[in-house]
């Protein structure tokens, strides 16, 4: 009997098709793998994000964050002193001296103080190079910390780096952008605040906004944004469900309101500040973090980190609660670190005295 015989090109498109199935079920699984682990086959590198303590009892936000290779910090509270504990933290993990970002959401001294430095304490812009500088787009500020942290800034820029409001980056203007690339696969969005463009009563409502984006997952950073101003960038803005939140205003009760957790559905909520400081009232239930915010986050999420808590007995007036918060993505998902320890804010000594449990976390 003849054999059959193939013709080449049958061949050709026969080996063709194999390859072609062999590559869609090797990206299948490898997708899935990576989805099913929290991941995303479009992440490229680690985002690791630093909720820094700030070696006093005062609120204040200092936030690191490390997206592959590039430097990125936002704010330089509590305490013109601040800048020696957070510069010590961060020189753990730049190993070129430069920020290449630094972002400035308002002009409390809670969030610029270390910008603006002392003689014992050098200006985070003294100590660094800072490439590219976003700050706020108005204030009503007149301080003297304010009036320091425009010297320092200013002499940054005159030695190299580029300075741009939120408002530039939000309209693309004078060679500012709206969307950074800060590593392959992980970006930085400037979001839409309407006090970019208008007055408030409230520094506060001027906080620079914005989003990192690694894939599909999303981690949202508001300054001290108020009640008014969450509710207009929730309206202003396509925002995502994310996968972690700094609690607005160091977890006040005017601030993390229903309106936006409500779209933004956070799995994990880092808030920046000293529990149980009377600094700004002496009723313990609006004491940050206050029983408002966590009540309203609650149904949400359980996973609530605290950096530092008050204790009288402390020479510096306080100890770590969580300690430094550090929180890391990549492609096998998102995970906490914590210098002190890893216990969700529900579970500790002082949320036991000083708070009362939610419906939501009492199955927790």
């Amino acid at each position: 009997m003849a054999k059959k015989k193939f013709s080449a090109g049958l061949t050709f498109i026969a080996c063709l098709l194999a390859l072609i199935i062999g590559f869609a079920a090797a990206f299948f699984i490898y997708t899935y793998v990576n989805r099913e682990s929290g991941g995303d086959v479009y992440v490229s590198g680690d985002l690791s994000i630093h909720f820094m303590e700030l070696g006093n009892d005062r609120t204040g936000d200092s936030i690191y964050i490390k997206a592959g290779n590039t430097d990125i910090l936002i704010d330089a509270g509590s305490t013109r002193a601040s800048s020696n504990t957070t510069a010590s933290y961060m020189d753990e993990y730049i190993t070129d001296g430069t920020l290449e970002f630094v972002i400035v959401t308002h002009a409390d001294e809670d969030h610029i103080a270390g910008f603006a430095g002392s003689t014992s304490s050098p200006s985070i812009f003294d100590r660094y190079d800072c490439e590219v500088i976003i700050d706020f787009a108005r204030t009503n500020k007149n301080t003297a910390v304010y009036k320091d942290y425009v010297t320092q800034r200013d002499e940054a820029v005159a030695a190299g780096a580029k300075h741009y409001t939120a408002l530039q980056c939000w309209n693309n203007a004078d060679g500012a952008k709206r969307t950074y690339e800060v590593s392959n696969g992980i970006e930085m969005e400037i979001l839409y605040n309407y006090y970019y463009e208008n007055e408030s009563d409230d520094e506060n409502n001027y906080s620079v906004c914005l989003m990192f984006n690694q894939g599909d997952t999303h981690f949202l950073f508001t300054g001290d944004l108020e009640e008014d101003g969450e509710s207009r960038l929730v309206d202003n803005n396509d925002l995502p469900e994310v996968e972690l939140f700094k609690a607005g205003h160091h977890g006040s009760k005017t601030s993390s309101t229903d309106k936006l957790l409500q779209v933004i559905r956070p799995k994990i909520v880092c808030v920046c500040c000293c529990a149980g400081t009377d600094e700004y009232t002496d009723t313990k239930e609006n004491q940050f973090p206050t029983q408002a915010m966590i009540d309203r986050v609650a149904p949400y999420t359980d996973r609530v980190y605290v950096t530092s808590q008050v204790d009288e007995s402390a020479a510096s007036g306080y100890r770590s609660m969580n300690g430094n918060i550090v929180v890391t993505s990549n492609r096998n998902g998102v995970s906490v670190e914590c210098s002190n320890n890893t216990t969700v804010l529900k579970d500790t000594e002082w949320f036991k005295n000083n708070r009362t449990m939610p419906d939501a976390w009492k199955a927790a």
